[in-house]
């Protein structure tokens, strides 16, 4: 299953072998991921393991006002810089090593370690030292309501 407006920002070609990739590695950590949607993400940008992620999305219940997803990166990929309107976001580190940045001020954060993430913070990340898994639990995902520095992007 696929969210028609991240068409353009999702990678085609390499699609299931990336996925697998990445639940393989997961799957070492003695985890698994939900059923459902899963996004890769490449932001538009061509240069997937640069600036990308991997979404396993557990919930997004517009109604009811929450959205739980697992955000995996590759060593050294980062999501790039950007900001929400209307979502609130916590992440928790759950694997790997994390670089945070947050209005251009960078936080480490390990595994077990929490970030709450208000609407309209400039915020991005990137896994270092190793691949990194991500527990985002927020308000919930709506179109055009991630906002990115990066013209190329764009909304989302």
């Amino acid at each position: 299953m696929r969210i028609n407006w991240t068409k353009g920002k999702e990678i085609e070609g390499e699609r299931e072998a990336i996925i697998a990739k990445a639940k393989e590695i997961i799957s070492s950590w003695g985890l698994k991921m939900p059923d459902g949607i899963t996004l890769l993400l490449d932001f538009g940008l061509g240069d997937f393991l640069r600036y990308g992620l991997v979404e396993f999305w557990i919930a997004n219940e517009e109604k009811e006002g929450y959205c739980g997803k697992f955000l995996f990166l590759f060593p050294n990929q980062t999501c790039p810089a950007h900001h929400h309107r209307q979502k609130h976001e916590t992440f928790f580190v759950l694997k790997g090593k994390v670089s945070m940045k947050v209005n251009n001020e960078e936080k480490i954060i390990e595994e077990g370690g929490t970030l709450p993430m208000p609407q309209g913070t400039i915020h991005s990340f990137t896994a270092i030292e190793g691949p990194a898994l991500i527990l985002e639990v927020s308000k919930p995902c709506v179109a055009r309501d991630s906002i990115f520095e990066d013209e190329r992007i764009g909304v989302l």
